[in-house]
């Protein structure tokens, strides 16, 4: 079989990206992420709401975004680890989000969602790329004869993370660690990439 890794992008590569947008636009509640919302659809459309309603749009975002560097060690990371076998980064993020990010990590592969933006950068909605996104992904790669192994920090990564050959947790919470004990989890990447290299052996 060959081996795919598939990751998660914030919070395992990158910080969060609504989170980094809180704190430029002083919005608190932008903060929310998948880990307090399971559902990501609520998240986004709520996340919409309070653009609107402070007249923020694809612009500002994208400003911040330019401003934001990859997780210290990161971009070393994922260059090992493209060394050693196929990576792919499976993201809820949009591409007209992720574009800065991918640079400054090397053009990995990125599988993500789109948004959806009127001509003055009013974000007015967003296109999933597929319903559950990770978990179908990591399916079709599996049956296109791939063996996957997942790692990533929130809710929505977990369909990915069990479905896989191995599965890991990365810099998540302590109520995930708590209510999945069976998942190895790690902090660091050294011993992140340690993990994956003795699955690949």
């Amino acid at each position: 079989m060959m081996d795919i890794v598939c990751l998660d992008l914030e919070g395992v590569l990158v910080p969060e990206i609504w989170i980094a947008f809180a704190e430029a636009s002083g919005i608190p509640e932008l903060k929310r992420t998948t880990r307090d919302e399971p559902d990501y659809d609520k998240l986004m459309k709520w996340r919409l709401g309070i653009l609107k309603e402070h007249g923020l749009g694809l612009k500002e975002i994208q400003a911040t975004i330019e401003k934001i560097d990859p997780l210290p060690g990161a971009k070393e990371f994922l260059d090992e680890l493209r060394s050693l076998t196929q990576v792919i980064i499976i993201s809820d993020t949009f591409t007209q989000f992720a574009k800065p990010l991918m640079k400054k990590l090397g053009w990995p592969t990125l599988f993500c969602n789109s948004l959806e933006a009127a001509e003055d950068g009013t974000i007015t909605g967003f296109k999933m790329r597929i319903e559950n996104s990770k978990l179908t992904t990591v399916k079709a790669l599996q049956s296109a004869g791939f063996d996957t192994i997942a790692a990533g920090d929130s809710f929505n990564d977990l369909g990915m993370i069990k479905a896989s050959r191995a599965g890991f947790l990365f810099r998540t919470t302590d109520q995930i660690k708590k209510d999945y004990p069976e998942l190895k989890a790690f902090e660091t990447y050294d011993e992140f990439l340690a993990a994956i290299k003795e699955v690949l052996e």
